[in-house]
């Protein structure tokens, strides 16, 4: 009871004129950031940080907060239709809401993103108001060991994301680990793989990856096309109704896809990109029909869009708590706080109630204003499609330059991106997906790093992995997973062989 009363309070806080004004500038500017690809929720928060210092701090905090997750909800509309994730955690969306759009079911794609969104954030939000505490202490049991298994088990399921043999997947999970050291050492403090390029010393941008791989690898491989999209150019209400059963279909992996990412959301470091890439591999391994994925399966967009919002939310859990940012965002949010002479931790509750319960209650009213504000936009969006390709692709290739630039304003970063897409495209050609090199681009380093960090605790002893008791189950679902692979492919080859014979 005691927490529903702060809640009310904390309504009474959000619904005043001026904070509900901010909060919706907050949640246009950040669906509007997730639209236009490559900019981010980093860059926007960056520039518009020195606006927050002569605003209140509840309003400040619910603008800031607005652009975080209102780029969530923006980043799925390009994902779709364009097949380019304006924010990186959208890059596994591409896989099932392109074909969707490709079919002239855009729409239907897009109600069911932004559908899984509301309820991903809706019950993320909910965790944090009743389960912060708890919630507090579970991320507490983790230390590097635990880190290590389960990134391990993620990097395994990656190899799922591929539509046809799991050795390619495993593969293109290789080249991301690649990747992804190359750069400084968080150890040593040494360049590695940086081939004595200055601008390789910080690694490759993981938005210049997103957008080789997606936009521009898509780009090369329909520059021949001509003619128009193939959506209907009359867009109806009716035309974002999902077809027979697919709401039934998508109900577990939405409720899934908001368990693993609120999971994964109050672990410092981790995200909602790694939480809607753990989703889509669970809700492929779950599936009576895997075959499907890939061609425009609604539970591959359910799940994971319900997962990375539920993660965005829940990521303020040990931001707020603790004082520990999870992402980079996450560190902003905080230096906002400290700007207004705030600080951060377990005694922010007590000592700002009304702060803190205002910030909870606006993510309610500013994700119900976000669902307002896009479901109108849908038609709009899947019209974009009508355009001829000729005029779509140089104006996709335009943002994402733009998008990448900005980053650094470095005009490196835009050469990397185009000779990824190169990379990508050709991949693409000989049969290898590209998503899992995003994954393994992620997760390579942390894997490292805790790895490293682990031994260096047990005094280079490798049985902590298997005595710590959380560890121990991430490796033996690892085991697992290795066993059931294993004895898949020795059934196909089994049955292949009597077919043969």
């Amino acid at each position: 009871m005691e927490a529903l009363n702060n809640l009310w309070q904390g309504f009474g806080v959000a619904l005043r004129p001026s904070n509900l004004m901010w909060s919706f500038i907050g949640v246009f500017m950040g669906n509007l950031i997730g639209v236009l690809p490559g900019i981010g929720p980093l860059a926007a928060i960056s520039l518009l940080l020195p606006v927050t210092y002569s605003l209140d701090p509840t309003a400040a905090l619910m603008m800031l907060a607005g652009i975080y997750y209102g780029a969530q909800y923006g980043g799925a509309t390009t994902s779709i239709l364009l097949n380019l994730p304006g924010v990186a955690s959208h890059a596994v969306t591409c896989l099932d809401g392109h074909p969707m759009a490709g079919q002239g079911r855009g729409g239907a794609a897009l109600f069911m993103a932004m559908f899984a969104s509301f309820i991903g954030a809706s019950i993320g939000i909910a965790l944090m108001t009743f389960f912060s505490p708890l919630l507090v202490d579970v991320a507490f049991k983790f230390g590097p060991a635990e880190y290590f298994a389960m990134m391990l088990l993620g990097l395994l399921a990656a190899s799922t994301l591929a539509k046809g043999s799991p050795l390619k997947g495993v593969a293109m999970v290789l080249v991301g680990l690649i990747l992804g050291v190359v750069g400084t050492d968080v150890n040593s403090g040494v360049a590695r793989f940086a081939l004595d390029i200055p601008e390789l010393t910080d690694g490759p941008a993981l938005v210049a990856l997103a957008m080789g791989l997606f936009g521009v690898a898509d780009t090369l491989a329909n520059v021949n096309r001509i003619g128009t999209g193939s959506v209907e150019t009359k867009v109806t209400m009716r035309s974002l109704r999902l077809a027979k059963g697919e709401m039934k279909r998508s109900w577990m992996p939405i409720l899934r896809g908001t368990a693993i990412g609120s999971f994964f959301g109050i672990l410092p470091g981790t995200g909602s990109t790694i939480a809607s890439f753990i989703s889509y591999a669970s809700e492929k391994k779950v599936s009576r029909h895997p075959e499907q994925f890939g061609h425009g399966a609604i539970e591959g967009i359910a799940g994971p869009e319900a997962s990375n919002n539920a993660a965005a939310q829940t990521a303020f859990i040990p931001t707020m708590s603790l004082g520990i940012p999870g992402d980079a965002v996450m560190a902003l949010m905080l230096g906002a706080l400290m700007i207004h002479n705030i600080q951060p931790g377990p005694q922010l509750i007590g000592e700002h109630p009304l702060i803190f319960w205002g910030l909870i209650a606006s993510f309610w009213v500013g994700n119900l204003l976000l669902l307002v504000l896009n479901i109108p936009l849908i038609g709009m969006w899947v019209r974009l499609l009508t355009e001829p390709y000729r005029i779509i692709y140089p104006c996709v290739l335009f943002f994402i330059c733009i998008g990448v630039y900005s980053g650094n304003n470095n005009l490196f970063d835009v050469g990397v991106v185009l000779a990824i897409g190169v990379g990508g495209y050709f991949t693409t050609r000989l049969g290898f997906e590209p998503a899992p090199v995003l994954l393994g681009f992620v997760l390579g380093p942390m894997v490292e790093e805790n790895f490293r960090r682990a031994l260096l605790l047990s005094r280079g002893d490798p049985g902590i992995f298997v005595t710590r008791p959380i560890s121990a189950t991430f490796m033996l679902a690892c085991c697992l997973m290795l066993a059931g692979v294993a004895y898949s492919r020795l059934r196909k080859g089994r049955s292949a062989h009597r077919a043969a014979g």
